[in-house]
């Protein structure tokens, strides 16, 4: 089946309403996954046959007047990685704490994964990886800074300091799917900052775009659905997940004493 994560900033003043329609027609074509529906827009990821998706998105686009198409990035599962359809209204699309910082009114300068390259090999630019820690540990890109988050709503902290020290520096910044990468380029701007970029669609795109002899990204990337994982060809990785703290598990972790099925992990053990 496919899988297709998408997203997108927008004034959405009927927000419950809108996600009480799409639960009801995601239902109707019998797709499995999570749309967050908020005042500022909508983020999803959803699983099914390709005609459902995109009847769906077509509804969507009819539904909110949008000129230009939903960009999403398409992937492909063996098996349904959702056990249910859940659409939620939210405060966030995307939970930054901050809920007046609004991406499609400010934000940063979008870079096409085929421009990626020449930005973050440039010397003179701080890269930035948005997402949680236990997802850099599973792949990034080489030279990045990694904000040691647990949660996206710890990354305020992390760009106060960064204001604090190196506001003069350009930044160039990514995610999984481009939606938290966008959000933070928003906060940057507002912390001072003058020269922001994000990856447009995100590592996904990144993935899907660029050739395998230019590709620089290093490892899997982390996905927030029951593949856990996928590899550089966007199929699935090598990694699962512990059922008790829901971290990535590598082979050598699998390996560990502190590694019990269903129980713990090397990286939860001590909790225990």
């Amino acid at each position: 089946m496919k899988v297709v994560s998408f997203y997108r900033f927008l004034d959405l003043p009927d927000a419950a309403q809108f996600g009480d329609e799409l639960q009801a027609l995601c239902d109707e074509q019998a797709l499995l996954g999570t749309i967050l529906v908020a005042d500022e827009g909508f983020n999803g990821t959803l699983a099914g046959e390709q005609l459902a998706i995109e009847t769906v998105f077509n509804w969507i686009r009819r539904r909110l007047d949008l000129e230009s198409g939903i960009d999403a990035r398409w992937t492909d599962a063996s098996e349904a990685p959702f056990l249910r359809m859940r659409v939620r209204c939210k405060k966030e699309i995307v939970t930054l704490g901050r809920p007046d910082i609004l991406p499609h009114r400010t934000t940063g300068i979008h870079v096409e994964p085929e421009n990626w390259n020449a930005l973050i090999n440039d010397p003179n630019v701080l890269v930035i990886d948005t997402r949680n820690h236990y997802e850099v540990e599973v792949g990034t890109f080489p030279g990045a800074v990694d904000p040691n988050t647990d949660n996206f709503r710890q990354f305020n902290d992390f760009a106060a300091e960064l204001a604090r020290t190196d506001r003069d520096k350009p930044l160039a910044m990514y995610c999984t799917g481009g939606i938290r990468c966008e959000k933070a380029t928003a906060l940057m701007l507002e912390l001072g900052f003058d020269e922001v970029y994000h990856l447009q669609g995100g590592i996904l795109n990144y993935l899907q775009k660029v050739p395998k002899e230019e590709n620089q990204w290093d490892g899997e990337c982390f996905v927030f659905d029951k593949r856990v994982a996928v590899d550089r060809d966007l199929a699935e990785g090598g990694y699962v997940q512990c059922h008790a703290c829901r971290r990535p598990l590598s082979t050598a972790d699998l390996e560990s004493p502190h590694y019990v099925e269903g129980v713990s992990c090397p990286h939860c053990s001590a909790d225990r």
